[in-house]
Parts: C-alpha cells; structure tokens; sequence
C-alpha cells in the first residue's frame, strides 16, 4: 500500500464464502477470512476480530455484549442469513455497532423448500424411499406408504411473515388448501383477501390444520411456543413442519408425540442445538429430516451473500446499508 494513502478498514469473514464475494470485498478492505467450517465462538473469535471494523457473519456466530466489549473497534455486523438470534442486536445498539440482516432474496427458495418438506412429511416420500432401498418392497398393497392429501386440506401457518405468505400462496393458489394462520398481528384485509386466509387463537390454529407448517422468528417470546401442550391440540392425522429455527418446537416433546401417535409426522429442518438433532428424532420413521438448508439454492444464496456484501461495503464506506436491523445507530452519525 503507498504510504501516502489512508489505511483501509480490515474486516472479518467468519465463515467461507464464495470466493468472488469475497474478492468484491477486497476491494474495498483488508479481509481476513476464517476458512474452516467450525464457527468461530467465544473467544476465539473476539481474538479473530482485534483490529477488525466489520464482520461477516453467516448466522451462527453468537455476537453478545461480551464480545462487543472485547472488540471496541467493531463498527458492523452484517448477516448473510435472515434470522438473527445469533446477534444481541440491542447490545449493538448500545454500543453503536450497525447489524444487517438477509431478508426478502431468501423469501421464495424458503418457501418452495417449506412446501416440499410438507409434501414429502405427508406422502411419506423420506419413509417410502427407505423401505425402496432395503430391498422390502416386493407387491402391491392398498395401504403401502399410504399418507395424506395435500390438495384441499386445511393449511396451517404458524408466522406470517413474508416466507409465510408465500407458503399460503402456494397451498392456496396451487393446491386449493384452506388457509389458517396465527400471527402477533393481523394481516390487512385485502391480503387475507387474495389468500383466502384466516387469522385464528394458537389453540384453533393447532386443532385446526391438517399440516402445519413453522415459520415464526425465534427468540424468548417463541421459545417451545409449540410444546407438549400444542402438541395435543393436533389432530392424529396431522403434519408437522419447522422451517423456522431450532428453540421455537420442544424437539423432545415433538419426539414423545410422534411416538404416542398424537400427529401422524413430521418434516424438520431446524433443530434445538444443530447440528446436534435430539437422538429420539433419528429413531423414529415418520420424521424427514433436513439439514437447515431451506434457502439452500445456489442462486438463493449468492443473493445472501452479496446482500451481506453490500451492506458491509455500505456500513464501513458512510453509505446507508439496505437493511439495517438497528437504524437508529446511523442518526448518530
């Protein structure tokens, strides 16, 4: 670097990424990037992110009030993922780090993902396939992996967002599902309107549905919001589906009601703890199981990246970013 130039911000990617990503940030900061698979924690990334302005994250790094204490230089964090548990936002407010966030470009692939995990938890595809590959199918039978409709049932959306509303479109406009749905709020009229959609209690929601499928963000307030206690509201012939995050179903009580026949199955791909999955999950035939890769095209997850991208670029060079969790800290100036 000429010595007559001013030094450039050294930022942080703390998983990999795609290399043409990460060769855009370069132009515009020294990187350091974290090249192994294993999240950085603790503080083995407060070490990581000495000197560092910025850091990409990929929504598993926890960023708390104590590393923000131990990183006094760090001005971003910016999230390649929608969710962000992961990220104390407040204690970023409070110190005056920006948090940015990926949703909107992930909204239509989570969908498409959520819907297929439904179907296949319906129609048994993970279970039937299995028995394929043993070598147990040998004749016809009138029962043989015999599952339930999608068409016509009554869908269930527990979290309507945006990835909500485009599983509703789906069951609604695609497959002529009845569409019940329970939200802190109300969507306006008109979009219940265009999806034939109806707002109901937890409780009616949960009796209601033949599948269900999560989409609701995770924090305390939605912590095991679906429990034991949900679970017994379901009908016997009902699907469950979790898109959404780990915490938000009690996977050990989803495990015991599964097994006692309270609900006929379940598609997850989001687990308490992952990429531990609870080991009563892997026991049991009627679960297809995921690895949290509902966003996981690869179309979906350049526009991730680059979104991440942006806002970094954006943060670090006196630009507003495009979706900035805490914009409050940019009116400080």
């Amino acid at each position: 670097m000429n010595p007559s130039q001013p030094s450039r911000p050294t930022i942080l990617v703390a998983r990999p990424v795609f290399p043409d990503t990460v060769a855009r940030l370069r132009q515009h900061f020294e990187v350091d990037v974290h090249d192994s698979e294993t999240p950085l924690q603790g503080d083995a990334l407060a070490r990581r992110l000495q000197g560092k302005s910025g850091v990409f994250v990929a929504g598993v790094e926890p960023i708390d009030a104590a590393l923000l204490a131990a990183c006094p230089e760090l001005k971003a964090v910016c999230s390649m993922a929608v969710g962000y548990n992961n990220i104390d936002v407040a204690a970023c407010t409070a110190r005056g780090v920006l948090v940015t966030n990926a949703p909107g470009v992930l909204t239509e692939t989570t969908a498409d993902f959520g819907f297929a995990l439904m179907m296949a938890t319906a129609r048994r595809i993970g279970e039937a396939e299995r028995f394929l590959r043993r070598g147990e199918w040998t004749h016809w039978s009138y029962d043989l992996m015999a599952g339930q409709d999608i068409h016509g049932a009554t869908l269930g959306v527990l979290g309507m967002g945006r990835i909500g509303q485009a599983v509703a479109r789906r069951g609604a406009l695609g497959f002529g599902m009845k569409v019940v749905y329970h939200n802190r709020s109300h969507l306006p009229e008109a979009e219940e309107a265009a999806l034939g959609a109806r707002w109901l209690p937890l409780p009616e929601l949960m009796a209601q549905a033949d599948h269900l499928v999560i989409v609701v963000p995770y924090g305390p307030a939605s912590h095991h919001l679906v429990g034991r206690e949900q679970l017994a509201w379901m009908k016997p012939t009902a699907t469950l589906t979790n898109i959404a995050r780990g915490g938000v179903v009690d996977d050990a009580a989803l495990a015991e009601a599964l097994r006692a026949g309270q609900l006929a199955a379940a598609g997850l791909d989001v687990f308490e703890g992952e990429p531990q999955v609870h080991p009563a999950l892997l026991t049991l035939p009627n679960v297809v199981l995921t690895p949290h890769i509902a966003s996981a095209s690869l179309a979906t997850r350049r526009a991730m990246a680059d979104l991440a991208a942006d806002n970094l670029i954006a943060a670090l060079t006196g630009q507003p970013p495009l979706t900035a969790l805490n914009p409050e800290v940019l009116a400080r100036g």
